[in-house]
């Protein structure tokens, strides 16, 4: 259960932040929120990571449902894995649904921190790039 409720909240910081951002930036329009360092910048993702296959919205969407339910029984399975596990799976299922909903709602995920070294990315990328970081480190971490 703590998975899921893990995954909830992510999914409801992630849409409300995504909210905020339509709701108060336009299009490709940028803030400076330190200039130089670090603007919000409204910016639709029709890809995945960098806009890579952004051609290919439908085939993304469906990937991203097919691993969303293998991530539903892997947290099943998990249950009883340690906490770190348990909380790294919880970042990821909460990150993929958050863009998933955004990719059933509007055609694209909705990005808008921007780094200006980066490319402008999400709440929901943060927490299923650190969740996979994670899982790696605690995969080469000795028992």
């Amino acid at each position: 259960m703590f998975i899921y409720v893990l995954s909830f909240f992510i999914v409801v910081v992630d849409q409300l932040t995504k909210y905020l951002a339509l709701k108060y930036l336009s299009p490709y329009q940028s803030i400076a929120v330190i200039p130089d360092v670090f603007h919000l910048s409204l910016v639709r993702n029709s890809g995945i990571a960098f806009g890579f296959f952004g051609d290919r919205a439908n085939l993304l969407t469906t990937v991203v449902i097919v691993c969303l339910l293998g991530l539903i029984i892997l947290a099943f399975q998990m249950r009883h894995a340690g906490l770190l596990q348990r909380v790294a799976l919880g970042f990821i299922l909460g990150g993929a649904v958050g863009n998933l909903i955004d990719r059933m709602m509007y055609g694209h995920v909705v990005d808008f921190l921007d780094f200006r070294i980066w490319p402008v990315f999400n709440i929901a990328d943060s927490f299923i790039t650190v969740g996979v970081a994670m899982f790696l480190i605690l995969s080469f971490r000795k028992n």
